[in-house]
């Protein structure tokens, strides 16, 4: 265990499988107290086991009020992570207006309202940092069949940008790490739901030129680089981690 984020509150959606809840784990072995933050909380029952510092939360990130009331009765929140989100498959054509609606709503107005809901205290105290965790599949490039995902996607990183900008001179930094494909149960189960599973884990792993998904575990490091001093001078900006997909 080190301490580069001792002393140090963390709020982490999506904190139940995948990148979330890797950070989480991240996070507390870097000396962060971490509230855990799930709609699946059954999802988050081992993590005290792991760390005592883990406090897991039921959350609904699209029910706004349980939102503030979630962030009122955290109290101190240094560090907010926003992972929950979504991936719907398709492009626009086999997209509802249904899944448009949701993805917007996981992947973008979540982080609207964690963020509308802790600015204040930060802006208060003259520190925080806020995590975003977008996509390349977003204004940094397309994949197909990701229409509606790329779309909030890149609306996450232009309210990332509006963020940073709005609070520059608050000492609150808000920065987004922009994963490529990376393994996870999410990941999982989708390819397992393809017709030709293996085929489909083929050409996920081709997207990348280093031959190989992304670990959640990389995902997280970059994630306490971002919450950490150590990019104390770093804000509106994109980590791209992709094992060279958008080169």
């Amino acid at each position: 265990m080190s301490d580069r984020l001792s002393d140090k509150r963390a709020f982490v959606t999506g904190a139940g499988q995948g990148i979330g809840r890797a950070i989480a784990v991240a996070f507390a072995r870097e000396g962060a107290e971490v509230i855990a933050a799930s709609r699946t909380v059954s999802k988050m029952q081992d993590l005290p086991a792991l760390s005592p510092a883990i406090v897991p939360l039921a959350l609904d990130v699209t029910h706004a009020g349980a939102v503030e009331q979630s962030i009122a009765d955290a109290g101190r929140i240094d560090i907010l992570v926003n992972c929950a989100g979504w991936v719907h498959n398709g492009t626009v054509l086999d997209c509802s207006d249904t899944d448009w609606a949701k993805s917007l709503d996981l992947n973008v107005t979540a982080a609207f309202r964690t963020i509308r809901a802790t600015l204040p205290q930060m802006i208060a105290r003259g520190s925080g940092s806020i995590v975003n965790i977008a996509s390349v599949a977003s204004s940094i490039t397309g994949v197909p069949g990701r229409a509606a995902y790329g779309a909030s996607k890149a609306a996450l990183i232009g309210l990332t940008k509006a963020v940073a900008r709005d609070a520059i001179g608050s000492g609150v930094r808000c920065n987004a790490l922009c994963p490529g494909t990376t393994h996870s149960p999410s990941l999982e189960e989708r390819i397992q739901a393809a017709d030709d599973p293996e085929e489909t884990r083929r050409q996920f792993i081709a997207r990348q030129p280093m031959g190989r998904l992304g670990t959640v575990g990389e995902m997280a490091a970059a994630a306490v680089y971002l919450a950490s001093e150590e990019s104390a001078f770093m804000t509106g900006q994109l980590l791209v981690v992709d094992g060279g997909q958008t080169l």
